[in-house]
């Protein structure tokens, strides 16, 4: 191939290379995608599509999700993805949990949240399991079907912004103005690179920096139960994963409780989702063991617990069969959610490192694109 130039070339077809060619393409810059499989394959595709605002660590991560729903809801009807459903309930099921829900509800980021009382509870979702105390509602949610909403994306940016996919091309190197591909030099004034998971093969030193590790999360799918879920569900263990919830003073307690009454859950970092598919199907998850490989393997042990979990918080038909499992792998950090550098004139390396790309990318993308072109920050833009 011969030389072709870009004002804009990203590296990697993930959500978060995706929002960054979204926000250079509609600044009328041309944009190149680069990626190494045929199609999406990775962690964008193996999460439950869940737009998480609520719960979000205070400050720029919940700023970046409340960014990047309002952009999916812009592109969900351009690009043809469907959402499947909003909002978020959060059930209780022990005092503790309740307290720190009343507390969430009171800061700034329970914002248009509604503490539910028991009899609510049930109102809103009659298949709740007994023994909910109470819970939360919020209205800031969205859900997509990540197996077909990134494809339509990636679809939608080549038909609509005219974005130039190079797809089964590994990027051998990068450097300011050009990108070394198996399919020959690809020139870009700008270079986005959005490694993902491969904290080895482009800037490993820059990345190292950063202390990462890689999460394998464990996740599976039931069978439809034969009921609509009006929103995603969580329950107490996501009040002492997600930071959000986490900050509460009433935490402390909860995590107390959880430890003595399930604490296999919490040694695996189960916290649980529960979504729901357009086919009727239940998105259950998930876990999350960290190590610098972690093993592709998924126990039962894990999925068992899981479920039991997942019976906790829904009235789930006995015997409702499993009818797929799978395994995904993201980089993570205990320090920071998310991070640009620019290690070289003109080429950013961005890298989410949370867990929350679905989430908080199309943000990513936008604050990237803004400075490497020099703009001002546009979330400091939208909340200063």
């Amino acid at each position: 191939m011969n030389q072709q130039g870009f004002d804009v070339v990203v590296v990697g077809a993930g959500i978060i290379g995706l929002s960054h060619a979204l926000a250079a393409a509609r600044r009328g810059l041309s944009v190149a995608v680069v990626d190494r499989d045929r199609q999406a394959n990775g962690a964008s595709i193996r999460n439950f599509g869940f737009v998480t605002v609520t719960g979000q660590r205070a400050g720029r991560a919940w700023q970046r999700a409340l960014y990047s729903r309002d952009v999916w809801e812009q592109v969900m009807p351009q690009a043809g993805i469907p959402l499947l459903h909003p909002d978020l309930a959060v059930i209780a099921r022990r005092p503790q949990a309740m307290a720190v829900l009343e507390e969430f509800a009171a800061d700034e980021m329970g914002a248009e949240c509604r503490l539910l009382s028991t009899a609510e509870i049930k109102a809103r979702l009659p298949m709740a399991a007994p023994g909910a105390l109470g819970g939360l509602w919020s209205p800031h949610e969205r859900r997509v079907e990540p197996r077909t909403a990134i494809p339509a994306l990636a679809a939608w940016l080549e038909s609509a912004h005219k974005v130039t996919f190079f797809r089964d091309t590994a990027v051998r190197g990068v450097e300011s103005g050009a990108v070394d591909t198996t399919a020959g030099r690809i020139a870009g004034r700008h270079i986005v690179v959005c490694p993902g998971p491969d904290l080895v093969t482009l800037f490993p030193d820059q990345l190292a920096a950063h202390k990462l590790r890689l999460c394998k999360l464990q996740m599976l799918r039931l069978a439809a139960p034969g009921w609509r879920l009006p929103a995603a569900v969580m329950g107490d263990l996501s009040l002492v994963r997600y930071e959000g919830y986490a900050a509460m003073p009433a935490a402390a307690a909860l995590n107390e409780v959880l430890a003595a009454e399930a604490g296999d859950a919490l040694a695996h970092g189960i916290h649980l989702i529960i979504v729901q598919s357009a086919d009727g199907s239940l998105v259950v998850g998930d876990s999350h063991h960290y190590g610098a490989t972690p093993d592709p393997f998924a126990p039962a042990e894990v999925e068992q617990i899981i479920l039991r979990e997942a019976r906790k918080l829904l009235a789930l038909p006995e015997h409702l069969p499993v009818t797929e499992r799978w395994t995904g792998l993201y980089p993570s950090s205990s320090e920071e959610t998310a991070f640009h550098d620019l290690v070289a004139p003109g080429v950013l390396l961005s890298q989410v490192s949370s867990g929350t790309g679905m989430s908080t990318g199309f943000a990513l993308g936008e604050e990237g694109i803004a400075a490497l072109l020099g703009e001002t920050d546009p979330l400091e833009k939208k909340w200063n």
